[in-house]
């Protein structure tokens, strides 16, 4: 598999497994996809989710830590949760992204 256009190894942060086959997703790029898909600014996202307008900015800038709580409440309204992951070896990482 290849890494998605606008994706690059460094950046990955989290490692979806979806119907047996590796998928990459950063959690920042798929609150914004997602927040473009539902045509939801950034202050209508905070105030759906139940968030802080800097939280819905400071997770979309990849902030390294924030609250989990706070991320599945974003999440939630996208169908989603954040969750335990198997952590796959770095070769079979670079492997799945074609590498």
């Amino acid at each position: 598999m290849k890494v998605p256009k606008g994706y690059n190894e460094q950046s990955i942060k989290e490692v979806w497994l979806l119907s047996g086959m590796v998928q990459t997703m950063i959690l920042r790029n798929f609150v914004k996809e997602q927040r473009k898909i539902h045509r939801l600014t950034q202050t209508d996202l905070a105030r759906k989710a139940g968030v802080g307008l800097r939280f819905v900015r400071e997770m979309e800038q990849g902030k390294s830590t924030l609250r989990m709580d706070k991320v599945n409440q974003v999440l939630q309204l996208f169908g989603k949760t954040l969750g335990p992951v198997d952590r796959l070896p770095e070769a079979e990482l670079n492997a799945t992204n074609g590498k």
